[in-house]
């Protein structure tokens, strides 16, 4: 659904919610993502009933949560975003009030990206262990504590001469890759 009808009929109902928009989303304030939601879910008009997704992005200077809402009795989609300027401690409204789905997602949201959701039942790491030094989807995320770094040094085989953690170092074929098999 194009996004412009949704934020003239948000930004009526609810005066100053909407930030800006296009064909493609709605930017609502921040501080009032979980009224504007509400708004979406309950609008006959609009039906939004589903959050089919909850991510978030980081733009280096701030983030932007989106939520990616769905009516399936009218069937369209309505794509919504609230930036978060505080890089630092990023902080907004749970969505969990008005979508019992966005338990988790934002749970994942919190583990990855280190935005903190105001009023979430039992936000705490979802795949990450407690005590995991930062939030490694983050951009100013470079490494662990110490000497540990993030993922491989490169992918495995990628060099043949020299491949990064040969798995079934015996089925190598040199020249040829894992399991004698040409690429």
């Amino acid at each position: 659904m194009l996004a412009q009808p949704v934020a003239e009929a948000l930004e009526r109902a609810l005066p100053g919610m909407v930030v800006s928009s296009n064909d493609e989303w709605v930017e609502v304030a921040p501080d009032r993502v979980e009224e504007a939601l509400r708004w979406l879910h309950d609008s006959e008009e609009f039906d939004a009933a589903q959050l089919s997704n909850l991510t978030a992005v980081d733009r280096y200077d701030h983030f932007e949560v989106v939520y990616h809402l769905q009516s399936l009795d009218l069937n369209h989609q309505i794509a919504v975003k609230a930036l978060v300027h505080e890089h630092d401690d990023p902080v907004i409204p749970s969505a969990y009030p008005v979508y019992k789905g966005a338990l988790l997602q934002e749970r994942e949201v919190y583990d990855l990206m280190g935005i903190r959701f105001l009023n979430h039942p039992d936000l705490r790491r979802l795949l990450l262990w407690e005590g995991f030094p930062g939030h490694p989807l983050r951009k100013d995320w470079m490494g662990m504590v110490g000497d540990h770094t993030s993922g491989l040094a490169g992918f495995p085989y990628e060099d043949k001469d020299a491949p990064i953690r040969p798995i079934n170092a015996d089925n190598l074929v040199p020249g040829i890759g894992p399991g004698g098999q040409g690429h």
